[in-house]
């Protein structure tokens, strides 16, 4: 497998560091793909994340955004485990633990769980003073006018 060396970036470009960085773990290989999931795209700015955790309830899943990061995490405990008794097993019920970096002013809108299917709600909220706005232009007589009441 080829690697991209991406030093010459990291000394010449500014604050474009998380960028890169994404870049770079791209390239590593995911730990297994347990559980499956699927990202949707639901509309212009909402987005949803499902996982298949069949065996797994509310209590033994764990969502959390930390800075843009979005860890969903999950495992049974031991004891409730050691309680069943099986003839075979073929559900698998291993801890596991997905991350997906979120772009800017993606947000985490609510989670719930169906039918051993954990849903992640995504939404793009910009905030009022990060979205385009129109600016007016004044001509120099504009500007003039402006002056003389300020002057009296």
């Amino acid at each position: 497998m080829r690697t991209i060396d991406f030093a010459p970036l990291y000394r010449s470009a500014v604050g474009f560091d998380r960028l890169l960085n994404m870049f770079e773990s791209m390239d590593r290989a995911e730990e297994g793909g347990y559980p499956p999931y699927n990202i949707e795209k639901i509309c212009d700015d909402g987005y949803r994340i499902t996982l298949a955790v069949a065996g797994f309830s509310e209590n033994d899943l764990s969502i959390e955004v930390k800075e843009d990061q979005l860890n969903v995490s999950g495992g049974i405990s031991q004891e409730q485990d050691e309680k069943r008794v099986f003839l075979h097993r073929g559900i698998a019920s291993r801890s596991f633990r997905r991350a997906w970096r979120l772009a800017d002013h993606v947000e985490v809108i609510g989670a719930r769980l169906e039918n051993g299917l954990l849903h992640v709600d995504l939404e793009r909220r910009v905030p009022e003073a990060k979205k385009a706005r129109q600016i007016n232009i004044s001509t120099a007589s504009d500007a003039k006018a402006i002056e003389a009441e300020t002057v009296n």
